[in-house]
């Protein structure tokens, strides 16, 4: 297959790029940088080249500005490029896809688990509802209404959609996980606020091949949760990841102060926790490779 990716220089994106070209397809990037196999966004209107597509079987969306990046306030003027990073792109890509010539086969977008109200006693899988809560939720509401391809276009007949509701990304190359490592290291680490929040984290290896799961199997559609099939709070995972490290992880981080470094609107995604079963994932015929946190941390710290 030709899939084009958007944010496929991301840290997913890397990941599923690298998988998908092992499995024999062609990728092609939608990128804000020009380079080797790449197609660019226009600066600023985050459209692609001519308003359209290139000849492509398959298009999957991952961009998006960083969320939790704590290097950036969590100001107005934020919130609203993270917004548009994630449904403007899904939009143009959508329309674009409506206009083709020759629509491709399947469109899928990756959007989070954040959709789902935070609870220590609900147990959520993909025909449960949310989305209208807080912030997060509605931008994951937002960014899926966005992909949708109007049903009055000859796409709508032949395109197949999916979404990919993400979890927590595990791996060394990028995302949270590398600046939580060194605490970790230095024997400083331990639970997030109480601790007792669900954790639903994926190992970037299995999230990459949820994905290319979906593109490969033609009857897929709709939602599937890219999480684990396994409930660990934040404690489990602070053990565990201490465990991995043979060190103790034993020191919680106060939420005063996960606020302090995130604000409270980003703060809660940390200190609230949600359990997430990915129940049409597994129904899907998708194989885990690492369904159990020990050894996906253990994998992530081997290399």
């Amino acid at each position: 297959m030709r899939v084009l990716v958007g944010g496929g220089t991301g840290f997913v994106g890397r990941n599923l790029a690298r998988l998908l070209k092992s499995n024999g397809h062609e990728v092609t990037v939608i990128s804000r940088k020009p380079g080797p196999g790449r197609i660019t966004w226009v600066r600023q209107k985050q459209e692609i080249p001519s308003k359209g597509l290139p000849p492509c079987d398959a298009v999957i969306n991952l961009a998006g500005e960083n969320i939790m990046n704590p290097l950036q306030r969590w100001t107005d003027k934020f919130k609203k490029e993270v917004t548009n990073s994630r449904v403007e792109t899904n939009r143009v890509l959508a329309r674009a896809i409506a206009s083709a010539e020759k629509p491709p086969e399947a469109w899928l977008v990756v959007t989070g688990i954040s959709f789902y109200a935070p609870s220590e006693t609900a147990e959520y899988d993909e025909d449960s509802t949310g989305g209208d809560f807080n912030f997060f939720s509605r931008l994951v509401r937002a960014c899926e209404a966005a992909a949708r391809i109007p049903g009055d276009s000859a796409a709508a007949e032949v395109t197949r959609e999916a979404v990919v509701r993400s979890g927590f990304v595990l791996g060394r190359e990028g995302g949270a996980f590398p600046s939580m490592l060194l605490p970790f290291r230095l024997g400083l680490g331990g639970p997030i606020g109480s601790g007792c929040q669900y954790l639903p984290w994926i190992h970037v290896a299995d999230l990459a091949g949820i994905i290319a799961h979906v593109l490969e199997s033609k009857n897929v559609t709709g939602i599937l949760n890219g999480v684990a099939p396994s409930f660990d709070t934040n404690k489990d995972f602070a053990r565990a990841l201490g465990a991995a490290l043979n060190r103790p992880a034993l020191l919680p981080l106060p939420a005063f102060m996960v606020n302090a470094v995130f604000g409270s609107e980003r703060g809660e995604m940390l200190l609230e926790g949600v359990k997430v079963l990915p129940r049409r994932t597994l129904e899907s015929g998708y194989r885990y490779a690492f369904p159990e946190l020990g050894p996906a941390l253990r994998d992530i710290l081997s290399y």
